[in-house]
């Protein structure tokens, strides 16, 4: 396995003039509207398991917080074998998967940058603009589901988007595994799938790549240091702004591992934008403008902010959000608290290395043939 880890491990704003609207979610979010008196959320039951327990974190942290886990479960239909993980590592970097044959995965989700691209939307294939922000693929195995719309349940469903997305990587199923046949990926296949009678197939692609981003886990960050007892893992500053979040309402929708990722929220604060969000989605009209709630781990890292990238900088995006769902105008020193709060979420990152391609010399391949 070439992954490395280290030891330490949105508005028709004047349609929404009430704040917050959440759908879809089930999770925390109507546990922490009840905290603080908001009526942001519209949420079902709360698992036992959604709560993060007491015990030696600070009295100023609400148990709406969990510590980001080290590691992150793989499903049953798709265990994290090193043969499967050393696969989808490569294939995350495999500019065959796209039409020209120089756009991979890690074209807009750049591990070596958080995770992004710091563009404002995504570019593909023909240099063809694509309508919403590339989001981090660092902790993404710990969404409720992928992408802004939420139209992919999980990792190894939105695998599959890119690579056939026209204004992404452009090409078809067969196409791709193709490609891969041709320049020597079948022994991987064999090795990551074994038993099967066909392994180098889309779906494991997309089982592989989706493996590999399981291991992209940034555990071990200030907040977390604190939630787990650690006092003077935080600034002062950082305290406060947590106390604003708190008490602002930011946290009835960003809490939980992730602070955020696994609800909706109508955001839309661009007049006349085009993008409807999950309606497109839904089709049901109460999901016009309604994207998945923005995770916040690493979000100091990761400008430009929201599903169209409109927000160039963190100040900017905190004091949008403010204002457009929850109707408070933070003042200067507010947004310096929450945006010093903010950076101490930032957590380790692995060490991933550019992996050797499978390559095989166009002489051998004529041999087979």
């Amino acid at each position: 396995m070439t992954v490395q880890t280290s030891d330490h491990r949105e508005t028709r704003s004047s349609r929404r003039r009430s704040g917050a609207r959440v759908v879809e979610t089930g999770s925390l979010l109507l546990f922490g509207a009840l905290l603080l008196g908001t009526a942001a959320c519209e949420i079902g039951d709360i698992p036992e398991t959604s709560v993060a327990t007491k015990g030696s974190r600070p009295a100023d942290v609400s148990p709406l917080f969990q510590p980001l886990p080290a590691t992150a479960e793989h499903p049953e239909d798709n265990p994290g074998t090193p043969e499967r993980i050393d696969l989808g590592h490569k294939l995350f970097f495999e500019p065959k998967l796209s039409r020209s044959g120089i756009i991979s995965c890690n074209t807009c989700h750049v591990v070596g940058a958080a995770g992004v691209d710091a563009r404002q939307v995504a570019i593909g294939e023909g240099a063809r603009v694509g309508p919403r922000n590339s989001p981090t693929v660092y902790n993404a195995a710990f969404l409720s589901a992928q992408f802004w719309d939420g139209r992919a349940p999980t990792l190894e469903e939105q695998a599959k988007g890119p690579i056939q997305a026209h204004v992404e990587m452009d090409l078809t199923p067969e196409e791709a595994v193709e490609r891969l046949r041709e320049v020597g990926y079948e022994p991987l296949f064999a090795a990551a799938f074994p038993g099967e009678e066909n392994p180098l197939n889309f779906d494991n692609i997309a089982k592989a790549i989706a493996a590999f981003e399981r291991t992209l886990i940034t555990p071990g960050s200030p907040f977390d240091r604190y939630l787990e007892g650690d006092e003077s893992a935080l600034t002062p500053l950082q305290k406060e702004g947590l106390r604003i979040f708190q008490e602002a309402g930011c946290i009835s929708c960003h809490n939980g591992v992730m602070l955020g990722g696994q609800g909706y929220a109508a955001f839309s604060h661009v007049e006349g934008s085009s993008d409807i969000g999950r309606a497109a989605v839904t089709g049901r009209e109460e999901d016009r403008y309604v994207f998945r709630i923005a995770p916040l781990r690493n979000v100091a890292l990761t400008a430009p902010y929201f599903h169209d990238g409109s927000a160039a900088t963190l100040r900017e995006a905190v004091s949008i959000m403010g204002w457009v769902q929850l109707r408070r105008r933070f003042t200067e020193e507010e947004i310096d608290a929450l945006v010093a709060f903010l950076e101490s979420l930032t957590g380790e990152f692995p060490v991933v290395t550019h992996p050797q391609l499978p390559r095989t010399p166009a002489t051998a391949r004529k041999a087979a043939e």
